[in-house]
């Protein structure tokens, strides 16, 4: 692809904004709770758009993309529109129980609920899936879209895109990472919807498009699909939801650092609402693809980085590129700075140093996050072993969330359930879901997901009917200066949300 002026003009503008406002917005914070929370001080548009930033990355353009380019179509949307439902759920009626707690962290939680030892699996869990899943498939994508659309050397762009997102994460903590996510999830929207109706207009309109590639416009699949069969959405496809919205400290961070409850609810329903919108730039794109270019792409992780080098124009290019850049810093500084929170938090405080003083916590958290960036840059290439990078990410994830979303649940409906089955749960999610894999490799991973999860809520519950807690556990207040009143607004918009869903259902069945 050919440079222009205009391109490396709008790239380089975008970059400097975005870091120069991160560094900005978060000086002068040097506590614990300033470096990891933001100082509990998060307003719902930025609890929103650093939702969407930090969940949409090239992990989303390339691998998301590419499903819709090949046997999913369409039905990827699943994990959007589900995830939609499941934010509605996770800010009526988790998020209060959370923000009660005054936690920093959602393995903090299990130790509340059930002890010290889950609360230590789940951190280990999380820290090693972090580094080898999350961040190593983000990095991967993210070089995988600059190589096919700029040509860059793969190795060249892992190592840039790390340290630049390295950098002011170490520096700012969470607050840098959700100014800058609020920037680069506005460039990635206006970006992605560049593209989709760029790719509209080459295809003839939205009608002519609709009429093209009917067959590839169903959510609802047969029961032998490979990736996405209609048994995924009665239960399988809720696991990995439930888990990244409700329980994954890279998503639920931001909602924890809200300023009261009513902030963090409208953020939630905010990021909900554009969820509903992200097929329409992300999944019709890979489309548009295999309808223009099919014959001539092999691998579908490909298929939106080549349509932004094919239809846009130069000048737009560079935004694109800019709002792809952006995609990829605004999951991976998320992802550092949430799994540099566990370690800090979870392991060293917990563990070790108790009585650390807030700058050593704060000191603590830097250097992890350095280490994280170069183990990440490390094992980046891993993900490219796999058949599609989204893929990868979901069927990994499938090993730690069956388990973790058994617990919590579990342990929030039955007041009863011991700390020895949370422990046994975490213990055995990894060997059943593994087992599955292993045993049944025609089956689809997102049933195998079901069949874990079942088999878990089973012994969970068997266990408790056998040896019960003494006393029934209880939800305590651990601060008393935390508004907790709940937001009758975002109860309305939630269930517009959900009508919405049901709709776009009806729409593509």
């Amino acid at each position: 692809m050919t440079w222009t002026f205009w391109d490396g003009l709008s790239f380089a503008l975008f970059l400097v904004a975005v870091v120069g406002v991160s560094l900005y917005a978060s000086r002068r914070g040097d506590s614990e709770e300033d470096y990891f929370l933001a100082g509990r001080g998060l307003t719902w548009p930025l609890i929103g758009f650093s939702l969407i930033a930090s969940n949409i990355s090239t992990e989303h353009f390339v691998g998301m993309a590419g499903s819709s380019f090949g046997q999913a179509g369409l039905a990827v949307a699943s994990y959007e529109w589900l995830g939609a439902v499941v934010l509605v759920f996770v800010a009526l009626v988790l998020l209060p129980r959370f923000l009660r707690l005054g936690i920093y962290t959602m393995p903090e939680f299990l130790e509340h609920r059930y002890g010290v030892i889950p609360r230590t699996i789940m951190a280990v869990y999380m820290l090693a899936a972090y580094v080898g899943v999350a961040i190593a498939a983000v990095l991967y994508s993210g070089a995988i879209g600059l190589e096919a659309i700029f040509g860059f050397d793969l190795t060249f762009s892992i190592w840039l895109i790390g340290g630049l997102a390295g950098a002011y994460t170490i520096y700012g903590g969470l607050k840098a990472v959700v100014w800058s996510d609020l920037l680069q999830g506005a460039a990635l929207l206006m970006g992605g919807a560049i593209v989709a109706i760029v790719g509209l207009g080459h295809v003839g309109g939205l009608r002519a498009f609709l009429d093209a590639n009917e067959a590839k416009l169903h959510m609802v699949l047969p029961v032998d699909h490979p990736e996405l069969p209609w048994t995924a959405l009665v239960l399988g496809i809720w696991i990995p939801n439930l888990f990244y919205w409700g329980f994954n400290q890279f998503i639920t961070q931001r909602t924890l650092a809200a300023r009261t409850l009513v902030e963090g609810q409208r953020g939630l329903v905010l990021a909900a609402g554009i969820k509903l919108l992200i097929p329409f730039i992300i999944v019709f794109p890979g489309i548009i693809a295999f309808q223009l270019f099919g014959s001539e792409i092999e691998n579908g992780d490909q298929a939106y980085p080549i349509l932004i080098s094919r239809l846009l124009p130069a000048g737009l290019r560079g935004v694109m590129f800019a709002a792809l850049f952006g995609a990829v810093m605004s999951s991976l500084d998320s992802m550092l700075n949430s799994a540099s929170t566990i370690y800090t938090m979870d392991i060293v405080r917990r563990w070790f140093r108790p009585d650390a003083a807030p700058s050593d916590l704060v000191r603590t958290g830097r250097i992890t996050t350095a280490v994280l960036v170069v183990l990440g840059c490390l094992l980046a290439p891993l993900p490219g072993r796999f058949d599609g990078v989204f893929q990868y990410i979901q069927l990994v994830w499938g090993f730690i969330s069956p388990g973790v979303v058994t617990v919590f649940l579990v342990g929030l409906l039955i007041p009863r359930a011991p700390a020895r089955a949370a422990t046994t749960v975490l213990l055995l999610g990894v060997p059943i879901y593994g087992g599955l894999l292993w045993g049944l490799p025609d089956v689809a991973f997102l049933n195998h997901m079901a069949i874990t999860g079942s088999i878990l809520t089973a012994v969970m519950m068997g266990m408790t009917w056998v040896s019960p807690r003494a006393a029934p556990w209880r939800l305590r207040s651990a601060t008393s200066s935390f508004d907790l009143t709940p937001d009758p607004v975002a109860r309305g918009l939630g269930a517009g949300v959900l009508a919405a869903t049901v709709v776009l259902y009806v729409m593509f069945w």
